[in-house]
């Protein structure tokens, strides 16, 4: 019995620690793409929740539903001039949140692979650094949705 908890004991010690990916940080809530006619690219909106003690950069989304999903920032300058551009990575920091909302930081989604409709639910992979995944299902809502 001895022998068994000090070999309990060593393999505790010599296991590697298991640690959180950033995915497994990440609460997601509130996902949703507001659904534009014809062929317009659509807008994909969530809310992401750290809860761990380091940040989370999310670094590209993909799904089976758009040929392509990319991670994008509206602004608007003091003139009041809008513009829109791709990011390459987005940091979520340590226990806090991040808003992927109209006007602000979204998901542009293009090329839809099939007919959507409000209603609908489209899975949404989002792509951490540390190589980890979280797969998301986001609610189709028509173009006149707001949250």
């Amino acid at each position: 019995m001895k022998r068994y908890l000090l070999w309990l004991g060593l393999t505790a010690l010599l296991a590697p620690a298991v640690q959180a990916t950033q995915a497994d940080q990440i609460k997601a809530s509130h996902a949703w793409i507001r659904l534009l006619p014809a062929d317009l690219p659509a807008g994909g909106y969530v809310t992401l929740d750290n809860q761990g003690s380091s940040a989370a950069t999310l670094v590209s989304v993909h799904s089976a539903a758009y040929a392509s999903a990319m991670l994008h920032q509206s602004t608007t300058d003091p003139a009041g001039n809008s513009d829109m551009h791709m990011l390459d990575r987005l940091i979520v920091p340590a226990h806090g949140q991040v808003s992927l909302a109209p006007a602000g930081y979204h998901l542009m989604l293009q090329q839809a692979t099939h007919a959507l409709k409000p209603g609908d639910t489209v899975d949404i992979t989002l792509d951490f650094a540390d190589g980890s995944h979280q797969r998301v299902p986001f609610q189709v809502r028509p173009a006149n949705a707001t949250d």
